[in-house]
């Protein structure tokens, strides 16, 4: 919409869709309704607490199954006479039962129930579902990461330390690192179980105790959270829950996001050092002023988005774990922005993977950078020195190479200078070029995929 006021609304409303219908406005009140009605199924069907001949829960459930917008309008109504989200939703289904003709049922409507109590499981319904899109965005990156690793396994690269040049690597294991970083977060994200309350007021069941003492309503509670929401029960709680599954989910987010800003930076630079090549799309604009430019935009969109999903997780996790004695309305506005969370998240997520799928490698420019470094196998060879016992090994080569280029016959020379190293080691030193000198490198992208598929 063009006159959106976030660009999760706005510019980016293609990215962020599947998040609409789960934390907007209207998701929110669906998801209140769905446990309201669960909730009243539950005190009238599992614990009995009166019986109706009539009761048809077919049209109970109807009552949260059609809910559209429309029905969310009609919500929004009320709450302008009540000023009162959840009574709206209270009062909206008692409207329901009426047209009905349920009402002698719908006095049961919220019972015992405080505001919390519809809202902390209607969010964590929500989260559930939003922590269900993530993993599956971050298994499609993890997964283009592992092809792109598979596929440049073999290529050699010069690292950089502190920018400058370094030991080399392949550029295969550089992506594998990523993966592996991610999938730990992805499998956090995944196996984290979401809590909810549905214990009154202050957490101790007052109200349900007082009218049916006969009832164990700790199991009562926890049995309607595990069967009619798929949720996992807490039971320490004040009248508000204290979030613990939301900071586990977030936190766990933050990593991911932090990893994915650590690939933009990389990718940004691998690009800008010419090590890898952007796809042109034909009528596209890289500058206002200057033709030539393929920018990497992506990358850079998907870090500054995800910077911003980073900064609000991280005030989501400490803040909502954070209320007044036993209730603050603080949380309640906080959550409201849970939605925006998973919304930059997401499109940082995807606009790395959009940057990941227009790159190719420049093998060129690398090699280029492993021919014109060969002070790279300093470290080798001091190392190599230090064995077979010659003096001041480190040092030596510090001489030679510090701060200024060398050759191969520079190298060369400075073996054959060598009077404690046996003769076939030369060779091996001799022999040695940065291209080659990379370690176990290939064998830690095959360990990964060994370790992941065990």
């Amino acid at each position: 919409m063009i006159n959106a006021l976030t660009a999760l609304d706005g510019r980016y409303a293609r990215l962020t869709k599947e998040f609409a219908d789960i934390f907007s406005e209207y998701g929110l009140i669906k998801h209140r309704v769905f446990v309201e009605i669960e909730w009243l199924k539950f005190i009238l069907i599992d614990l009995k607490l009166e019986t109706f001949e009539d009761l048809n829960t077919e049209m109970l459930d109807n009552i949260a199954q059609t809910f559209d917008q429309e029905d969310a309008r009609k919500v929004k109504e009320i709450e302008k006479q009540t000023n009162h989200d959840v009574k709206a939703v209270e009062y909206f289904i008692k409207n329901k039962l009426d047209l009905l003709g349920l009402s002698h049922m719908k006095e049961w409507v919220h019972f015992a129930c405080t505001s919390d109590d519809i809202n902390n499981t209607s969010y964590a319904l929500m989260l559930k579902k939003g922590k269900e899109i993530v993993v599956a965005l971050l298994r499609q990156l993890i997964f283009d990461l592992e092809q792109k690793a598979i596929q440049y396994k073999s290529i050699p690269m010069m690292s950089r330390t502190h920018g400058q040049p370094a030991s080399p690597t392949t550029v295969g294991k550089e992506f594998i690192n990523f993966a592996w970083r991610l999938l730990q977060e992805a499998d956090i994200i995944e196996q984290t179980k979401v809590q909810a309350k549905i214990n009154g007021a202050t957490g101790n069941y007052n109200a349900h105790y007082f009218v049916y003492p006969e009832i164990n309503w700790i199991k009562a509670s926890q049995r309607f959270i595990t069967s009619h929401l798929n949720l996992a029960p807490i039971f320490f709680t004040t009248q508000v829950n204290p979030n613990h599954s939301i900071a586990f989910v977030l936190h766990a987010m933050i990593r991911a996001g932090a990893t994915i800003i650590d690939l933009d930076r990389d990718m940004w630079g691998y690009i800008s050092l010419g090590y890898f090549t952007q796809r042109v799309k034909e009528g596209e604009t890289g500058s206002s002023t200057m033709p030539h430019k393929v920018n990497p935009i992506d990358f850079e969109n998907s870090e500054g988005n995800m910077g911003i999903a980073i900064s609000m997780m991280e005030h989501l996790c400490v803040k909502l774990q954070k209320s007044r004695f036993q209730r603050d309305l603080t949380d309640s506005t906080v959550l409201r922005s849970l939605g925006s969370v998973f919304g930059f998240f997401a499109i940082g997520v995807k606009n790395a993977l959009k940057g990941l799928s227009k790159i190719d490698l420049n093998n060129k420019a690398i090699q280029k950078d492993l021919d014109n470094n060969q002070e790279l196998l300093a470290e080798p060879f001091q190392t190599a020195m230090r064995i077979f016992g010659e003096e001041n090994p480190y040092e030596r080569l510090k001489e030679l190479t510090r701060g200024q280029k060398i050759t191969k016959k520079d190298l060369v020379k400075f073996v054959d200078s060598l009077e404690k190293v046996p003769l076939d080691f030369k060779e091996r030193m001799k022999s040695l070029t940065p291209e080659t000198y990379v370690g176990l490198a290939q064998e830690l992208v095959d360990l990964y995929f060994k370790q992941k598929k065990g």
